[in-house]
């Protein structure tokens, strides 16, 4: 069986089946814009399940993308990808993009002259058809049903009801224009939320088992995200709160890792709305996002960003805006030349990052001299955790990033490395109160736009009520 879908010049076009499966020889092409349309989305679904709504479907899609045109096999949860081929490496193509299961039971996704840039490799298993799961499953069968490759066993940022994740398996989510990528990652002891780039990767997100029970894998259920030890017991589970639960009154369908955020929701269907809504997502507050600002940018505790600013050179141009937090601060500490550095000691402010190599039983001094002494050391973060007995911690990162303000007498101290003499050589202690000011007066300018709207609401409201009938001010 072969079907062509022609489309062009079209910012968005659909064309659809409603069947579950198809069989040995089937082929559909999509044809690709000659000429590049930014915003272009050509859509040819192929199948679909029909048990719950809404309903999953598989479709072949060509997208613009970076100057060109992707060709993907994907998968959809009414209107939410929860599935890609491309998500980790696009195939771009030009004139067709053509999906096929071959003769011999191989899925292709191909371009021009036979060109494959995406393949199942299941040639010679026997398969006899590819299938929509009522699940979101998409697999490929043999003759006794068996599963001989399925979407399942590799996931990309989107986990679906009834869909397992063992140990050392994770989801991966690329922000848009950005080098560093998230990822949510299933460890024996814990899952855990991370800030990827390059070679350095930390943490901002856990969730342990109680009793330091390990963990083989885990399970979105109908209630919530399901942790099993290798003995198939279920030892912990995340989920809503007990009133979203009575209120929402509709299983999970699908967890998601935002490309946006990093922030990891649970998701529902709402039959009132029409749409899917979160029931539960990690972090709650915009601080503790690891990207809420740029590099060398704070995120103070209105959830305003403030660039870390010191005095730069004459001969360096003055930032007018926010666009680039780092100009005039990083870079040159490494290789030769490498510029001379000290460490700018911020008040008030900590990292939501963790992970990062500790050191304890060390002075604050110490603790910048550690990351002085790194090239590729960008920040420290100096703590003293008081429990029983106080304990000195020395926290060394190779990005300037996930930095928030915190309440005064937390105990810790990040420092910033910067180039030697940029802040003017006034002194630690005039720093301090200069980056307190920085932030203070990004808060205080909001505050005072908050409550001036307020005052000028009151004075309005005043004068509406002391007039005549029948007239408005």
């Amino acid at each position: 069986m072969q079907l062509y879908l022609f489309i062009f010049l079209s910012l968005f076009f659909t064309y659809g089946h409603s069947k579950t499966d198809i069989s040995l020889g089937y082929q559909l092409t999509v044809a690709v814009p000659i000429e590049y349309s930014l915003g272009f989305i050509g859509r040819a679904f192929l199948m679909e399940t029909n048990e719950i709504t809404p309903t999953f479907k598989t479709a072949l899609s060509v997208e613009a993308l970076n100057g060109k045109y992707s060709c993907s096999l994907e998968v959809f949860l009414g209107d939410v990808k929860v599935w890609n081929s491309g998500h980790y490496s696009k195939f771009y193509t030009s004139n067709i993009c053509v999906l096929q299961l071959t003769q011999d039971g191989d899925l292709r996704l191909k371009g021009p002259k036979d060109r494959v840039g995406w393949r199942t490799g299941t040639s010679g298993q026997g398969v006899q058809r590819l299938e929509i799961l009522r699940t979101g499953n998409l697999v490929l069968l043999d003759g006794l049903g068996n599963i001989k490759w399925q979407s399942f066993n590799f996931p990309t940022d989107v986990m679906l009801w009834g869909q397992r994740l063992s140990v050392a398996s994770r989801l991966i989510s690329f922000p848009i224009n950005s080098t560093s990528y998230y990822s949510l990652e299933i460890e024996q002891s814990r899952i855990a939320l991370y800030l990827n780039s390059g070679k350095w990767n930390y943490s901002y997100w856990e969730f342990k088992p109680t009793k330091n029970r390990n963990i083989a894998y885990v399970q979105l259920g109908r209630k919530g995200l399901e942790l099993f030890n290798d003995k198939l017991k279920k030892i912990a589970q995340i989920h809503p709160s007990d009133h979203q639960t009575v209120q929402f009154g509709q299983p999970l369908r699908f967890l998601a890792l935002g490309n946006r955020t990093g922030n990891l929701k649970l998701y529902f269907y709402s039959p009132s709305i029409a749409k899917f809504d979160a029931a539960f997502q990690a972090l709650n507050t915009t601080c503790d996002l690891p990207l809420a600002c740029k590099p060398y940018g704070i995120c103070t505790l209105s959830s305003a960003c403030s660039c870390i600013q010191v005095l730069i050179a004459e001969n360096e141009t003055s930032r007018s805006d926010n666009s680039d937090c780092s100009q005039g601060i990083s870079g040159g500490f490494c290789g030769n030349g490498k510029t001379k550095a000290e460490m700018l000691e911020l008040t008030g402010v900590g990292s939501v990052l963790r992970g990062a190599p500790k050191i304890v039983n060390v002075s604050k001094e110490a603790c910048a001299n550690l990351c002085l002494e790194d090239c590729n050391c960008t920040s420290a973060l100096y703590s003293t955790a008081k429990g029983g007995m106080e304990v000195e911690e020395c926290f060394l990162y190779g990005m300037v990033i996930g930095v928030k303000q915190v309440e005064r007498g937390s105990g810790s101290s990040y420092m910033v490395k910067v180039r030697k003499g940029a802040h003017g050589g006034h002194g630690k202690s005039n720093l301090k109160r200069w980056v307190l000011v920085l932030v203070g007066v990004v808060d205080g300018l909001i505050i005072l736009l908050v409550f001036g709207g307020l005052g000028y609401y009151l004075i309005k409201k005043r004068r509406k009520h002391t007039l005549p009938n029948g007239h408005n001010s």
